[in-house]
């Protein structure tokens, strides 16, 4: 059963506001100081978390230049893996500023970690969640690792297939996990917008019965409000100061004012949902003085029998119905009516 879980004062799941997390990645592009730039821009973009991630090339990969190791076509052609990574990583001595610097904001900071060892770190800083990355999601003993210190888990699912997908969540909760997100998450970087499959966001809610959302790697906002509207109660972006710092990720990155544009749609988009009740909102309320309804349209003494030439179906809507039209034609007034006065009951024999 889909049900809603807690992190610090956030309630997240169906019925509850969209839950943004704008991911950092490597778009601090080797500077702490503009790594806490970045918080302070998420912040002000009024998203309601901040995520890292917490690695070093050495718990990532290898350090050899060898074919298997080597990335070809992408945005990182021609780097090596360890290369990418030394470039990308953000270093353990930062967290804690960073840290930090997000609760200052009243943000929820967490973040991805890449083994074991960045599990018992992020331990020691008291972090409120863990993020398993798409790529790692196959990786059963970190997902073990995450799982067993009883924290809620959010899980990128991208390149996962369902049953992949199963064995990861049966090794979570097996492992201790009680709270679980799956985030629909296409891995290509951009993400074409034809290619983002957004309804398997739903397929992945109907099957597993979990809180679900989006990772999103499309250019634009467009997905995540879309994915909102079709049930999404987390949206992950990558963000950055500005595209045109040098950074890996820089590409498919929002800039400040597409962060916060992004965070105001998923947000209109949640609360333009609604209940689906059947109820009227109140400014309808105030407007059904606008419907057509019944309204003499003739001088008529006492006792006259209404024929159809009396009566129009007319705005405002202070009368009966239109619905009673047959049932007034053919009754008579109770009393002297003027043109203008809209039909009731109380007029009629």
């Amino acid at each position: 059963m889909t049900s809603t879980f807690r992190i610090w004062d956030h309630l997240i799941g169906p019925g509850q506001p969209p839950f943004v997390i704008a991911e950092l990645s490597c778009n601090h592009s080797g500077s702490l100081d503009k790594a806490l730039a970045h918080i302070d821009a998420a912040a002000d973009a009024g998203v309601q978390a901040i995520k890292l991630q917490t690695y070093t090339a050495d718990t990532m990969t290898l350090d050899l230049d060898l074919p298997d190791f080597r990335i070809q076509g992408g945005l990182w052609d021609g780097y090596s893996l360890y290369e990418l990574y030394e470039k990308a990583y953000t270093p353990w001595d930062w967290h804690s500023a960073l840290f930090a610097r997000a609760r200052q904001h009243g943000l929820v900071i967490f973040s991805s970690p890449f083994d074991e060892t960045a599990v018992d770190f992020l331990e020691s800083l008291d972090v409120p969640a863990y993020k398993v990355a798409s790529f790692e999601a196959t990786d059963l003993p970190l997902v073990a690792k995450m799982a067993s210190t009883g924290k809620p888990l959010i899980i990128s699912t991208g390149m996962s297939n369902f049953e992949e997908i199963a064995e990861t969540l049966a090794c979570a909760r097996d492992n201790g996990a009680r709270d679980i997100a799956l985030l629909h998450c296409i891995s290509s970087y951009p993400t074409p917008l034809k290619d983002a499959n957004l309804k398997r966001m739903q397929a992945l809610a109907e099957r597993f019965k979990v809180v679900v959302g989006l990772s999103d790697h499309s250019l634009g906002t467009l997905a995540a409000s879309a994915a909102v509207a079709l049930g999404a109660s987390i949206v992950e972006k990558h963000f950055i100061l500005s595209r045109d710092d040098d950074s890996p990720d820089a590409a498919f990155s929002l800039e400040p004012a597409e962060l916060a544009q992004l965070a105001r749609d998923c947000r209109d988009t949640w609360e333009a949902l609604g209940s689906g009740e059947d109820k009227r909102s109140e400014g309808e309320k105030a407007n059904l003085r606008f419907r057509r309804s019944l309204y003499f349209v003739a001088d008529l003494p006492a006792g006259t029998e209404i024929r159809p030439e009396h009566l129009r179906r007319i705005r405002p809507g202070f009368g009966l119905a239109p619905k009673h039209q047959d049932a007034v034609i053919g009754r008579r007034t109770r009393q002297a009516v003027t043109a203008g006065t809209a039909v009731a009951w109380e007029l009629l024999d």
